[in-house]
C-alpha cells in the first residue's frame, strides 16, 4: 500500500530530500524577488483599479483626485519599507512583525500579529488568486462563469507547486514575475511614445460611457467628500499588501541574509511605486471609467461585462498591436495569481514558528519530504478555498476583508521596532552605532505614525463593507492560540520531572497482573496465553464474558480437557455487553492493590482486505479505547496474521500468456487488524 501512495506522492512533489539539503533551498536576490515581492508588485494591478471604482461613486467629478491619492498611497509604502528595512536587520530569524511584537511588546501583542498576519495571508490567497481570474476573463470571455471553478483549481496548483519547495516554486514564478514588470513598464514606456513623440490618442473601452452618481452622492461636498477621499485612500492602500513578507522570510535568502532582504524590499518598492504612478497616468490618459455596478455607466451595451482597468489600459495603448494586450493580459493573470505565492512561503513559516512557540498544532513545525511546511501549506489552501467558493470568486468582495491585518501587524510592529531602539540606546555606548540607532528609531516613529492613520481610516471606511469579517477572524485565532498554548503547557507541566515523580516513576510496580482476553480457544488465544507466560506476571488468568452461556460452557468444557494451566474466569454480563464487564473487573484488580498494574493482553488477527474487516466487529478496539484512560492498566495486542494478510505482505509475481509482460504486485494493501477475542 505504501508503494502504490508513494508513487503519485512523488510525481506531485518530487523525491524526498534529506534534511542536510535544507542549504540548498536558500534563494539569491534574483529568485527571492519574484517569490517574496510578487504581492506586492502585483497589487499594483488592482490598486489603481480599486482607487477608480472607490471615485466612481460620485462620478466624474472625482476622477481627477486619483492622482493624488496614488501619490499619498506611494509616499505611504516608501515609508512603511523604509521601516521594515530596519525590521530586517535587527530581527533576521524570519519572525517578522510577529518576533518582533512578542518580543519588544510581550505575548500577546505578538499573538495579536500573528492572527493579523494569518488572516491576511488567506486573503492574500484568495484575492490574487480571484483577481487573477478576472483578468483572465477579461481576455477570454467565454470563462465568464466558471470562475469559482477556475480560481480553485489555481489554488490547488499553486499548492502542489509549493509542496515541491521553495526553490523550485521560485524559479518557476520568476518568468512569470519579471514579464510582468516588463510589460508594465514596457506598456508605460509605448503609452509615453505615442502620447509625446508621435502625438497618438488612446482611448480606453469605458471612455464614451458615463459615470452617473449613485444615489446619495450626486452633489459630494465638504464631509462627505472628505469621506469619499478617505475611503479612495484605503481601498488604494491594497498596493502595500505584500510589503511584510520579505521580513518574514528573510531565513530562506542566502548569506548575507539581512543585507539581501533589505536590497530586495528596496528594489520592490521602487518597482512597485513606479508602476502604481504609471498605471494611473495611463488610466486617466485613455479616459478609463469604472464602477461596480454597470448599470451607472451610461451608454453601455446591455449585458456588459467590464474588463479590469489594467486590460483597458493596455488594450487601448495596444490598440495598433493586438499581441501586446494578450501579453500583458497574460502576464498580469499570471502575476496576480502567482502573487499568492507569497503568503505560501509566509504563512507555513509563520505557523511553524507558532507551532515551535506552542500556539499551534505541532504538526506545522514539522518538514515536508521537500523540507517545506507541507501542512501549512495545504491548511492554507484549504482555507482560502473555502473562502473564493463563500465570496463566489468576486474580488472586490474579497478586497473589503483585505488590508485590515496587514495594517494591525504594520503598528504593532513599528511600535515594537522603537521599543527594541529604545532598550539598547540605554545600554549602547558607542556614538557611532547610537547614531544609527537613533536614525532607525526616526524612521520606525515616522513610519507608526503613518501605518496608525491609514489603519484608523481603513477601519473607520471599511468596517461595514466586510472589514468586520477579518477582526472577527482575527479575534478568533487570537483565543484559539491561547486555548491550544494553554493545552500545551497543561500537558507540559504534568509530564515534567522533579525528585518526587523521578523517584515514584524509577520505582518497580508491586506486582504485575496478567489477564489474558478470551472468547474461544483457538490459535490466536494460545499464542497470547503464551506471550502472557513469557512476561514472568506475579499473576495471570484468563478472562472470557459470558455473553452466550452455551457458548461459555463449551469454553470452559474445552479448556479444562485440554488441561491448561491458566485459571479462566467468568464475567457474567446480563446485558450481553463485553466492553463493561472486563473494564469494571480491571478497575476492581486495580482498586484491591493499587500498587499493582494490570496487563490485559487482547489476541488479534490480521486480515489483508478493507472488505474482510469489515466482516468483523471492532470489540478490540473498543475495549483498548476504554482501558487506555485508568491509570495503572496496560494494554498488550498480541496480533495472529491470517493468510490473506500474509499474501498481501509477500509480493507476488506471475507469468501471463506468452508475448505478455511479466507484471509484479505494484504493492500491498494496508494489513487490516480485527479483533480474535470475539
Amino acid at each position: 500500500m505504501s508503494r502504490l501512495t508513494d508513487l503519485p506522492k512523488r510525481i506531485l512533489i518530487g523525491r524526498a530530500l534529506q534534511s542536510d539539503k535544507l542549504g540548498e533551498t536558500l534563494l539569491p536576490k534574483r529568485i527571492a524577488l519574484p517569490v517574496f515581492a510578487s504581492d506586492a508588485l502585483s497589487s499594483v494591478a488592482y490598486a489603481p483599479e480599486q482607487i477608480f471604482l472607490a471615485l466612481s461613486v460620485a462620478g466624474m467629478a472625482t476622477l481627477h483626485f486619483s492622482w493624488w491619492i496614488g501619490a499619498v498611497v506611494a509616499l505611504v509604502m516608501l515609508v512603511v519599507v523604509a521601516s521594515y528595512r530596519q525590521n530586517v536587520h535587527a530581527y533576521p530569524s524570519g519572525g517578522g512583525d510577529y518576533e518582533v511584537a512578542t518580543v519588544n511588546l510581550g505575548a500577546n501583542a505578538g499573538l495579536t500579529v500573528a492572527s493579523a498576519l494569518l488572516v491576511d495571508y488567506v486573503l492574500t490567497v484568495a484575492v490574487s488568486t480571484t483577481s487573477g481570474v478576472a483578468n483572465i476573463v477579461s481576455a477570454l470571455p467565454s470563462l465568464h462563469g466558471h470562475e469559482v471553478l477556475l480560481s480553485v483549481l489555481l489554488v490547488l496548483v499553486l499548492m502542489a507547486m509549493n509542496l515541491r519547495g521553495v526553490r523550485e516554486s521560485g524559479t518557476a514564478f520568476a518568468i512569470p514575475t519579471y514579464a510582468f514588470m516588463v510589460g508594465v513598464i514596457g506598456l508605460m514606456i509605448w503609452a509615453a511614445i505615442r502620447k509625446y513623440a508621435l502625438g497618438d490618442t488612446m482611448h480606453a473601452e469605458s471612455e464614451a460611457f458615463h459615470l452617473v452618481p449613485q444615489h446619495g452622492h450626486e452633489n459630494v461636498a465638504g464631509l462627505a467628500m472628505v469621506f469619499l477621499l478617505l475611503k479612495t485612500f484605503s481601498s488604494g492602500c491594497a498596493a502595500l499588501t505584500g510589503v511584510e513578507a520579505i521580513s518574514n522570510g528573510v531565513p530562506a535568502f542566502r548569506k548575507p541574509k539581512s543585507k539581501n532582504a533589505a536590497t530586495t524590499l528596496l528594489m520592490m518598492a521602487l518597482i512597485a511605486v513606479t508602476m502604481l504612478i504609471g498605471i494611473i497616468w495611463m488610466g486617466n490618459m485613455t479616459g478609463l471609467r469604472m464602477s461596480e455596478d454597470t448599470s451607472q455607466l451610461i451608454g453601455a451595451p446591455a449585458n456588459y461585462h467590464q474588463k479590469t482597468a489594467l486590460a483597458q489600459i493596455s488594450e487601448a495603448v495596444f490598440s495598433n498591436f493586438t499581441p501586446g494586450f494578450y501579453f500583458i493580459a497574460a502576464v498580469t493573470g499570471l502575476i496576480l495569481v502567482l502573487a499568492a505565492n507569497t503568503a505560501f512561503n509566509g504563512f507555513p513559516v509563520l505557523g511553524s514558528i507558532l507551532a515551535q512557540d506552542r500556539y499551534l498544532p505541532r504538526q506545522l513545525h514539522t518538514r515536508g519530504d521537500r523540507l517545506a511546511f507541507s501542512n501549512g501549506i495545504i491548511l492554507l489552501a484549504t482555507v482560502a478555498i473555502v473562502f473564493i467558493i463563500g465570496y463566489n470568486a468576486d474580488p472586490n468582495r474579497l478586497i473589503q476583508l483585505y488590508i485590515i491585518g496587514v495594517f494591525v501587524s504594520f503598528n504593532m510592529s513599528q511600535t515594537g521596532m522603537i521599543r527594541h531602539w529604545t532598550r539598547l540606546l540605554k545600554t549602547e555606548t558607542d556614538p557611532a552605532r547610537r547614531r544609527h540607532m537613533i536614525r532607525s528609531r526616526i524612521i520606525n516613529s515616522v513610519g507608526l505614525v503613518c501605518t496608525a492613520c491609514v489603519l484608523i481610516v481603513v477601519l473607520g471606511t471599511k468596517f461595514m463593507s466586510g472589514a468586520w469579517m477579518s477582526c472577527l477572524l482575527m479575534v478568533v485565532f487570537f483565543v484559539l492560540m491561547k486555548g491550544i498554548h494553554r493545552h500545551y503547557s497543561r500537558v507540559s507541566d504534568e509530564l515534567a520531572l522533579d525528585e518526587e515523580s523521578v523517584q515514584e516513576e524509577e520505582a518497580l510496580p508491586a506486582r504485575i497482573h496478567g489477564v489474558v482476553l478470551v472468547s474461544k480457544l483457538h490459535k490466536p488465544t494460545l499464542r497470547a496465553l503464551a506471550y502472557a507466560k513469557s512476561a514472568r506476571t506475579f499473576a495471570l488468568e484468563a478472562v472470557t464474558v459470558d455473553v452466550d452461556p452455551a457458548d461459555t460452557e463449551a469454553l470452559q468444557a474445552e479448556w479444562e480437557r485440554r488441561g491448561i494451566d491458566v485459571p479462566l474466569k467468568v464475567l457474567h454480563s446480563p446485558y450481553r455487553e463485553i466492553t463493561g464487564p472486563v473494564v469494571d473487573y480491571v478497575k476492581r484488580l486495580r482498586s484491591s492493590n493499587p500498587r499493582d498494574v494490570v496487563t490485559v493482553y487482547i489476541p488479534e488477527y490480521v486480515v489483508g482486505h478493507w472488505y474482510e474487516q469489515v466482516l468483523h466487529n471492532q470489540s478490540a478496539l473498543r475495549l483498548k479505547g476504554r482501558l487506555l484512560f485508568k491509570p495503572g492498566v496496560m494494554v498488550t495486542s498480541v496480533p495472529w496474521q491470517l493468510e490473506s494478510s500474509t499474501r498481501r505482505r509477500t509480493p507476488q509475481r506471475r507469468w501471463n500468456a506468452p508475448g505478455q509482460v511479466r507484471r509484479g504486485d505494484l504493492g500491498r494493501r494496508e494489513e487490516r487488524s480485527g479483533s480474535a477475542s470475539q
